[in-house]
């Protein structure tokens, strides 16, 4: 096997919708995603705030994986709950697609022409969101 066909990306860049407004007003839109381990998604199963919210889950999970966002290295569950909504979902739906899927593609058709193709909604790349 050649070194290509056995390699694994772990890690994956995206770009918020919106971003992430720190205290001191920068907003952090670029970050890095890792894939999950079994430990990742096991362990937010005993903290006490998704036992008595199970919608809490999702923000322990990806304080979990979050790698980075912006300059910041320390990705908690209190940065991930004052997420926009909308940078939240886009989050949900990259972590779904990098873990369960194993890639950041999706299948779109242009409304104007009728046209099929795939966007990387990660948005790393030129021309990305």
């Amino acid at each position: 096997m050649s070194a290509t066909a056995t390699s694994l990306q772990t890690e994956y860049a995206f770009v918020l919708p919106r971003g992430y407004v720190s205290d001191d007003g920068t907003v952090h839109r670029e970050g890095v995603m890792r894939l999950a381990t079994a430990r990742d998604e096991i362990l937010p199963l005993r903290d006490p705030r998704v036992r008595e919210n199970e919608a809490y889950l999702s923000v322990v999970l990806l304080a979990r994986v979050i790698v980075r966002l912006g300059t910041i290295t320390d990705v908690h569950a209190g940065v991930v709950e004052t997420l926009f909504a909308a940078d939240l979902a886009f989050l949900q739906d990259l972590y779904r697609r990098i873990n369960q899927e194993g890639h950041t593609l999706a299948a779109v058709t242009c409304p104007s022409c009728g046209h099929d193709f795939q966007v990387d909604v990660a948005g790393d790349a030129p021309g990305g969101s």
